[in-house]
């Protein structure tokens, strides 16, 4: 069995590495599903409000995960009987670089008042997610995203997720190149077996369903294979002027290099990845290290061999060692770098040197380069609902509606319409006062760069509670900050439910990360540019003292800070034992 090396110059076979002598029960799962068909066709015309065990794990690679409402568990009926889970699914929109039509989006408000729980979430990939779909509603759902000529395939999964790069729709070679790149990667890391149209976009009544699939269907996937990769895949591109997209917590990393107005080429970033397992020592966040330099041409053709490199060689036997991250710290770089070259064909170049040295969030108004406008609006945790006098859903809608804007979705799960007129700024901001909906500018700092996950009471994974707590936590430190002198301070607060780091709280300036029931981990030191890991400062705090820790945090920083500096380069200066010296609370022992 041989892996290509890609499509660059110099094909050579490559010997895939040996089987390891066990593998984990996913990759079973993988080996047996025929291309990611399995029984899913067969269970979705089951009356089960449920999928089994093997389909939820093929479900992840059509972009959708069963979940159950976990505020319902333990419900009992009137017979004083437990009630059965209330069982339901995610979908997910795959959306490269968060590009989407107003059309498209109003087909995903429709879905989510239709079959989800009547919201919408914007997620830290610039991806959209229906919660709430029932079984029976998941095929109709699906294709009426795919007759918006958008996908749910490969949203999920152990493949390639959604490519990110900026979303601002600047009008220049720059902006569109990127653009154009994270289009040319996703189309090609798109799976290629045709199960996914077989069961979500043919007529289940006339349609023929073929039920018996060869075990070695040749080339059905040439650059994945039968068991497709170990693990997720992540790949984001950024500018280093604006690393809006957290460049370096992705498994490939592109850093556009520019000149005279035009990208020239790319610095290659890999093993960045930010999930851990406190109780499994081998298990850290990691941010990428740089690979290479790459001309644009030569891109499409390094990421194909950096996959086939972690498809091959990535661990099969323990997903929670299964990253890149994990191959590239057990090899080194220099080996890493070596092997991807041999798969490519050809020696790489080193990286130019050229680093991350900025971060724009893009909210706001900000003129595009064409005489037409775009407007950041702050969606706080990346949630579209109507609730407590602020109609956001409905307020979106009616911008969509009405202006027809070119939207784009950034990596801080916030919104961005595009293409507006001169003579309908006003407009749009009238949409969004008659809704009762804070312009981006009422925002404070602090609530503008905070970030969580879903957590409960949907994720199965949570342990405690993060997207629903976290605007309370922002509420705290908002009138401490005041009282400070501190509320014009930039420095970003990532909170999320359980260690796996889905909001990315590793890297920032305050992480808070879900440990046990009500109790969360709190780190510091990140850097709001993502170009630094935070420390782990307190233990096991209880979600209502996490504000009184961080109390004298911000004095000392107040008082002792030099010239400019954030407060994560702070942090990161003083270190652990400085900061827990000017703590009055006894610090609890760092697991």
């Amino acid at each position: 069995m041989t892996a290509d090396s890609g499509n660059g110059g110099g094909r050579r076979a490559h010997r895939t590495a040996p089987a390891p002598h066990r593998v984990s029960k996913v990759e079973v799962v993988k080996a047996r599903g025929h291309y990611l068909r399995g029984t899913v066709a067969e269970e979705l015309a089951s009356e089960r409000p449920d999928f089994s065990g093997e389909a939820i794990q093929l479900l992840k690679f059509h972009g959708t995960y069963q979940q159950d409402d976990r505020d319902l568990r333990g419900t009992k009926g009137p017979d004083g009987r437990s009630l059965a889970k209330a069982f339901a699914m995610m979908v997910r929109t795959k959306l490269p670089g968060g590009k989407l039509t107003a059309e498209q989006l109003l087909v995903q408000l429709d879905l989510c008042d239709r079959y989800g729980n009547g919201t919408l979430r914007i997620t830290d990939r610039q991806a959209l997610q229906l919660h709430g779909v029932l079984k029976r509603n998941l095929r109709e759902t699906i294709r009426r995203i795919n007759e918006a000529q958008m996908t749910t395939l490969g949203a999920c999964g152990d493949v390639q997720r959604n490519v990110l790069c900026c979303p601002a729709p600047i009008k220049d070679a720059v902006h569109e190149e990127i653009q154009r790149m994270a289009d040319e990667l996703s189309r090609h890391f798109l799976p290629r077996s045709a199960a996914y149209h077989e069961i979500w976009l043919r007529d289940p009544e006339t349609g023929q369903r073929q039920r018996v699939w060869p075990e070695d269907a040749g080339e059905v996937e040439p650059v994945y294979g039968r068991t497709y990769l170990p693990r997720k895949f992540k790949t984001a591109i950024a500018l280093p002027e604006d690393n809006c997209v957290d460049v370096y917590t992705n498994d490939l990393g592109l850093v556009a290099i520019c000149r005279d107005g035009r990208v020239i080429g790319y610095n290659v970033l890999a093993g960045g990845g930010l999930g851990m397992t406190p109780s499994k020592a081998s298990t850290f966040p990691a941010l990428a290290r740089e690979v290479a330099f790459v001309a644009p041409e030569e891109v499409v053709a390094v990421a194909e061999a950096v996959v086939k490199v972690q498809r091959d060689h990535g661990n099969r036997a323990d997903r929670k060692r299964a990253r890149l991250k994990y191959l590239i710290a057990d090899w080194g770089v220099d080996r890493f770098r070596s092997v991807v070259a041999e798969y490519y064909g050809r020696p790489l170049t080193d990286p130019h040197p050229v680093h991350v040295c900025g971060h724009d969030d893009h909210m706001g108004w900000h003129p595009q380069g064409d005489g037409r406008w775009f407007y950041g609006l702050n969606i706080e945790n990346g949630r579209l609902a109507d609730h407590n006098g602020c109609q956001l859903k409905a307020a979106v809608r009616r911008v969509a509606e009405r202006y027809r804007p070119g939207i784009r979705l950034t990596g801080h799960q916030s919104i961005l319409f595009t293409d507006i007129a001169e003579e309908d700024r006003s407009g749009v901001e009238e949409v969004l006062r008659q809704h009762g909906v804070a312009s981006s500018e009422e925002f404070s700092t602090v609530r503008r760069w905070s970030m969580a996950c879903v957590a409960l009471p949907t994720c199965p994974l949570a342990v405690t509670e993060a997207e629903r707590v976290l605007p309370s936590v922002v509420d705290q430190l908002e009138r401490e900050l005041q009282r400070l002198g501190l509320a014009g301070e930039r420095f970003t607060v990532r909170m999320t439910g359980c260690p796996n780091g889905c909001a990315r709280p590793y890297n920032a300036d305050i992480g808070l990360v879900g440990k046990t029931k009500g109790k969360y981990t709190i780190y510091l030191g990140g850097s709001r540019l993502g170009t630094r890991l935070a420390f782990l400062f307190k233990d096991l705090v209880p979600l209502g003292d996490i504000v009184s820790e961080l109390v004298p945090v911000l004095q000392y920083f107040r008082q002792s800070r030099r010239g400019g500096e954030t407060l994560g380069d702070f942090c990161a200066r003083k270190g652990r034992e400085d900061l827990l010296a000017r703590s009055p609370a006894r610090p609890v022992a760092a697991g």
